[in-house]
């Protein structure tokens, strides 16, 4: 009981100290608890969404590999006399035919695509009673002819759209035109699709290639009988037909839901993050804990003196840590709901509508929160903890500061420096592996291992690393420079400790810096020696994932071209090897041209030989795998037709564009494939005559203003897009690791401010005789300055060793070209300059504010 009553009492005295130790926890709790609560509604709101949206028992066609993705641009579909079929089942109240796809393109009157710009897809479908059970018509009528359609409210909201506007609809099958004659928002959440009804007959022709079709056949049972039972109905009526899927509503919203893996990756990438967050968070709180141990020496020395064992002692800072790490974890599960709504506004502001109605809180996400907040700090709290209960009574008679164990330090910095130079040899072994797998192994085994040796040797090379460093940063600041220095150096433990918590999110920034960059470089130095066409044009979302017959007659009636190349995906063929074995294998059907416009290294045979009819070529890899060569003959087989090929090229291995693709004439590829199954363009590359470069990239530029969905650009827009993209994709990851900075910014500045306390009676002293305000600040804020400098020294020379293993590694996927963004790295290092000053205004702040002779007088 006195144990306890001791440290409540520590821990209310000491509340100010515990703040930012505190903060850390709230923020490394709040990153976790936010990402599952965020999760869980997004869980909920497509749960809630898929059922009301799936029938008793739904029939679909059995799926192929690719769907209706898989090029044709249109889905596969039943016969629309299954619904008169299925009428007649036991048990099933309505049966009803449902047409839909999400292979559209849909612009309005001044030729803007309204499809999400967020990924997600554009639906046309039938108005069935399945959508009245989760929408509601608000305005206007649903769809009663071919020139009618409704929107739902979101679409309608972002692109200003009202009944009476007239809308285009480009599909595969061709383009139509409709009006507006009805809005129905979304009485669940929309996710962020854009949803398009028209009437029954329009889909059918328009969209799914002719009448009597529909992608599916729902089933409605009757009272009283239940999905198991309806499904085995319908299957028994379907048995005596081939090529059908039946689920029932629980086995629908499970496939569908299936489809959304990046609910999974968007939740394990955050927490990933979070993890990092946490783990500078401990170093945070180990050093608070260390220094208010150190601080306490006097009070805890006299605590042994009156008999206090050191289990007491010990027990006195783990509760001490237990209040900071409940009060800090409680306060962090709040803050992690808030921060979840936060997430579902942005999601909001990017086209994904989730509706805080159904924000899911399980019992799960407090329960983690806390036991992940609480064991975090009772851990980080231990060291300083098994030290205090080591504090003599004689420790009572010295000065307040305890002396740093030598035997200890010396130990630390052998393992540290054993540990670092393991994880040099991973790195060097990664660097030099001839294996992407053992390689990527090697490598993280060499990044876990150098990370852990630099922070061990952290206060060793502290020593070493801020007296450079105060050379060129501090001297020249006079005597208040030498004195920032010498504070600096003071406690190399405690400095290493601040400056590691800032190399680790730096070092981060600093690897993916050099990889990302490496990435644009390789793509770039790819692009110029092996795409010899002048123009690319690729389309976006998935209605504009192939080129529909009319949109590529445009492209190829356009002036000033020498050609024009198509490039079609049969993903996946089935491949007879002549030995009889089948393997699946992706390959690609293409115009002869392809072979001037992609300069592709050949192992064996010539490309272009292998465009003629009857001629495939095969990777280099997969053609040693299996023991082939020129002149072999295998059979490939797609969309269940086959025809037997001859070998006539094997691509090098060193080829990286489109590696580990088998290619043929679309000639060929004609040969076999059923017209109806023969899959659209999925790209289109051009070249333009002699001197009318300029003139065929305005005249492409022109073919294409009707179809928003699809793009135009030369090799330097595509160089250009590549740059954004890895950028876009890099921002997004260093503000996610943002908020570990700024829990390791918090640590300089709980360093120091917990520094001006330990050093009052310092202070007061260095103010007696003559150091004034201004200069006293200004020693602080070099002090913060040269720490943070430090762990971005530290972080830089880590993240770029790291990068440049991770490029050499990923040499065997083709990263052949490395390159280090120096501008990258040096705003990095001045922004850790930045950090320091920031860090440093609070406790400046406050030791300027000090009185001189209470802080002499200080105990």
């Amino acid at each position: 009981m006195t144990v306890l009553r001791t440290s409540l009492r520590n821990f209310f005295a000491h509340k100010g100290r515990m703040v930012l130790s505190g903060f850390a926890v709230v923020l490394s709790v709040a990153f976790v608890c936010g990402t599952l609560v965020f999760t869980d509604t997004m869980n909920t709101t497509f749960d809630k969404l898929l059922g009301d949206t799936a029938a008793n028992v739904t029939v679909t066609p059995e799926q192929e590999e690719g769907g209706e993705q898989s090029g044709t641009g249109v889905p596969a579909t039943v016969p629309a006399s299954l619904v008169k079929d299925l009428s007649e089942v036991q048990g099933a109240q309505s049966v009803f035919g449902l047409a839909s796809t999400m292979a559209v393109t849909v612009v309005d009157a001044d030729n803007e695509s309204i499809s999400p710009d967020t990924g997600a897809p554009t639906v046309a479908s039938n108005w069935t009673e399945l959508d009245k059970r989760s929408m509601a018509v608000t305005e206007g009528h649903p769809p009663r002819g071919p020139t009618e359609v409704m929107v739902d409210a979101d679409t309608a909201d972002k692109h200003g759209l009202a009944v009476g506007d007239r809308l285009r609809t480009i599909a595969a099958p061709g383009e139509f035109e409709s009006e507006v004659v009805g809005i129905a928002k979304f009485e669940s959440t929309n996710p962020g699709a854009a949803v398009l009804f028209y009437d029954t007959a329009t889909v059918q022709r328009q969209l799914l290639g002719g009448q009597g079709v529909f992608t599916g056949v729902a089933v409605l049972s009757a009272d009283g009988v239940t999905d198991g039972l309806l499904k085995k109905n319908v299957s028994e009526a379907l048995a005596a037909g081939e090529g059908y899927t039946v689920r029932t509503q629980a086995e629908t919203a499970e496939a569908e839901k299936a489809d959304l893996g990046f609910l999974d990756v968007m939740k394990y990438a955050l927490l990933g993050f979070a993890g990092i967050s946490v783990l500078v968070g401990i170093f945070l709180i180990v050093n608070t804990f260390s220094m208010l141990v150190a601080q306490r020496t006097r009070e805890l020395g006299l605590m042994r003196a009156i008999g206090s064992s050191r289990r007491q002692v010990n027990r006195s800072v783990l509760i001490e840590a237990l209040l900071l790490g409940v009060l800090g974890s409680v306060v962090g599960v709040l803050a992690g709901v808030g921060l979840a709504v936060g997430l579902m506004k942005l999601m909001g502001m990017a086209g994904m509508n989730l509706s805080t109605g159904d924000l899911t809180v399980t019992w799960v996400t407090p329960v983690v929160g806390v036991a992940l907040g609480v064991l975090v700090t009772l851990v980080s709290a231990y060291l300083p903890a098994r030290r205090a209960g080591r504090i003599s009574p004689m420790a009572a008679l010295r000065d307040v500061g305890m002396p740093a164990e030598a035997r200890s330090s010396r130990l630390r910095a052998v393992f540290g420096g054993l540990l670092t130079a393991a994880g040099a040899a991973g790195l060097v072994a990664a660097a030099a592996s001839g294996d992407a797998g053992g390689g990527s192994l090697l490598l993280a085994l060499g990044v876990f291992f150098s990370l852990v040796g630099f922070v061990l040797v952290g206060p060793l090379l502290a020593s070493l690393v801020v007296r450079v460093l105060s050379v060129a940063v501090l001297r020249v600041w006079g005597p208040v420079g030498r004195l920032a220095e010498r504070n600096a150096l003071r406690n190399p433990r405690r400095t290493g400790a601040t400056g590691a918590a800032l190399m680790i999110g730096l070092a981060l920034v600093a690897a993916l810096s050099v990889v990302g960059s490496s990435l644009v470089a390789s793509a770039t130095d790819e692009l110029d020696r092996t795409v010899g066409a002048d123009f690319i044009m690729e389309g976006q979302g998935f209605g504009g994932a192939t080129f529909t017959p009319a949109a590529t007659e445009r492209l190829r009636g356009t002036p000033h071209l020498e050609h024009v190349t198509e490039y079609r995906a049969l993903d996946p063929v089935k491949i007879t090897l002549p030995d009889g074995e089948k393997v699946d294998h992706n390959a690609s059907a293409v115009s002869p041209s392809y072979a001037e416009d992609v300069r592709t290294k050949m192992a064996e045979g010539d490309m272009a030989e292998a465009f003629a009819e009857g001629g495939v070529a095969v990777d280099e890899l997969f053609a040693e795998k299996h023991g082939l060569s020129v002149g072999d003959r295998i059979t490939v087989t797609y969309a269940g037709a086959g025809e037997e090929l001859t070998v006539r090229g094997i691509s090098s291995k060193e080829a990286n564009l489109d590696s580990g693709v088998a290619f043929m004439g679309i000639s060929t590829a004609e040969s076999f494939v059923p017209k109806d199954r023969m899959p659209l363009n999925m790209m289109l590359l051009a070249k333009a005559k002699d001197g009318e470069a300029d003139e065929a990239y305005a005249a492409l530029k022109a073919a294409m203003k009707e179809y928003p969905q699809y793009t135009v650009r030369d090799q330097a827009d595509f160089k250009a897009l590549l740059k954004d993209q890895v950028g876009q994709l890099l921002n997004m990851v260093y503000g996610l690791l943002a908020l570990a900075i700024i829990v390791a910014i918090l640590g300089v500045v709980n360093t120091l401010a917990l520094s001006v306390v330990e050093r009052t009676r310092e202070i007061g002293l260095m103010r007696a005789i003559g150091l004034s305000r201004r200069q006293l600040r200004r020693m602080i804020r070099l002090e913060s300055v040269v720490i943070a400098l430090f762990g971005a020294l530290l972080g830089i020379g880590l993240g770029m060793a790291w990068g440049v293993a991770a490029q050499k590694l990923l040499v065997l996927e083709g990263l052949q070209v490395l390159d280090v963004p120096w501008p990258t790295i040096g705003t990095v290092f001045l922004g850790a300059a930045l950090v320091g000053l920031v860090a440093a205004l609070v406790p400046a702040f406050r030791a300027g504010r000090m009185n001189v002779l209470n802080a002499i007088a200080t105990d």
